[in-house]
């Protein structure tokens, strides 16, 4: 199980995100702090965080996410529509791209989780995705400074 949430001061602003991984009773927390990133990144970065920390392929993953952007795109099955079209014109292609790789290395579901609510691992992830944002250890977003379809 992941949980994964994403955070930005302004949008665009300063963002962040955050992750919980779980298999058994081992649970690892990631988070990274970007200087100019947009929200929708931000909750996808935490998804893509996620799933680079995998070592094994094939795995049974469930990804909870708050981000409708991020769950609705792969659970409705538009990420297809995308690639066929090579994310012509679509916000956030460099990112996308980078999760199909992911993607099609495991077996993927995402779940939708109300943000900000009574999940503790959703809640976990924000602490973790605001504290990253607002910390001084901030890297760029390449693709969002270079403007890759922002």
């Amino acid at each position: 199980m992941i949980y994964t949430d994403g955070a930005s001061r302004g949008n665009p602003g300063r963002g962040g995100y955050g992750a919980i991984l779980m298999w058994g009773s081992t649970r690892k927390e990631i988070s990274q702090g970007y200087k100019l990133t947009t929200n929708n990144r931000m909750e996808l970065m935490a998804v893509l965080a996620a799933l680079k920390m995998l070592t094994r392929e094939g795995l049974d993953i469930v990804i909870y996410s708050d981000s409708s952007y991020v769950v609705d795109a792969i659970e409705k099955k538009w990420i297809k529509a995308w690639e066929k079209i090579n994310y012509k014109d679509k916000k956030n292609s460099d990112l996308w791209k980078q999760f199909m790789v992911y993607y099609k290395k495991h077996n993927i579901k995402l779940v939708w989780v109300k943000g900000h609510a009574s999940n503790p691992f959703n809640n976990r992830c924000d602490e973790l995705a605001t504290a990253a944002a607002d910390g001084g250890n901030l890297i760029p977003d390449i693709g969002y400074e270079q403007g890759v379809n922002n």
